[in-house]
């Protein structure tokens, strides 16, 4: 993120503006992937801090003192001031979103729901519903199952890396994915409206990925939909179809 200082000079004439002068700044906005309503209510906190302190520097304090960019969920922005026609620009990015997170506590009975995001970070659930709102988000999202006392980053990260590395054709697919106590990986596929399960075990799952791409793609090529894909080996997988 970055906030750019384009005149120590004018934002000083600015600040030595005598009252009843009106001061009001131009603004514009690009709000990219985030949700308007979000970002639009960041924007009027940040010029308002603005009108009031000439200040860049204000309004970086500000964003950090009150934790904006979490709050409205921002991944990155810029902000940009031209002084010689009063413009403060604001450039705002926002993360896809990959999966709603279903994390289980430990007596394995209560749970909680997060969406997890392609930069690895779990959001609140309001932001997804605020992508549907404004039509930004118009596919279902798969599920995360993991348990919350083996959470732990490297594998959140791995899993990220994973779906946010599949094509989005791909991710419509996925249902739910599920890390057990002992960390093995399990996928439920919805392809052709025919449920799918597949089996990746505790390890090299990049490289099974990449053979679980080729086999749903040649098998819809033959309008085949499996029913079980077992790559917990990956010298010896298993399709198994319904009879």
């Amino acid at each position: 993120m970055k906030i750019i200082l384009l005149s120590i000079f004018s934002l000083s004439v600015l600040a030595a503006t005598p009252k009843g002068i009106e001061n009001k700044v131009k603004y514009r906005t690009s709000f990219g992937k985030c949700p308007s309503r979000a970002a639009g209510t960041l924007t009027l906190k940040l010029v308002k801090d603005f009108e009031r302190n000439h200040s860049l520097r204000s309004v970086k304090g500000l964003i950090d003192r009150e934790r904006l960019q979490e709050k409205h969920y921002v991944s990155d922005f810029t902000i940009n001031f031209d002084p010689m026609d009063g413009m403060l620009s604001f450039i705002y990015d926002c993360p896809s979103p990959l999966m709603k997170v279903q994390i289980y506590k430990e007596n394995g009975l209560e749970s909680y729901e997060a969406i997890l995001v392609e930069n690895g970070k779990l959001y609140d659930p309001t932001y997804e519903v605020l992508l549907r709102s404004e039509k930004k988000l118009n596919y279902s999202l798969p599920f995360l199952a993991i348990p919350v006392g083996d959470t732990d980053k490297d594998v959140q990260q791995k899993i990220t890396s994973i779906v946010s590395g599949l094509s989005l054709a791909f991710r419509k697919q996925l249902s739910e994915v599920i890390i057990s106590d002992s960390k093995e990986l399990t996928m439920i596929m919805s392809v052709k409206g025919h449920s799918s399960s597949v089996f990746l075990g505790r390890d090299e799952w990049d490289e099974k990925i990449t053979k679980l791409t080729k086999i749903i793609g040649y098998m819809s090529k033959k309008k085949k939909v499996p029913t079980i894909i077992n790559l917990t080996n990956p010298k010896k997988v298993v399709v198994k179809f319904n009879e």
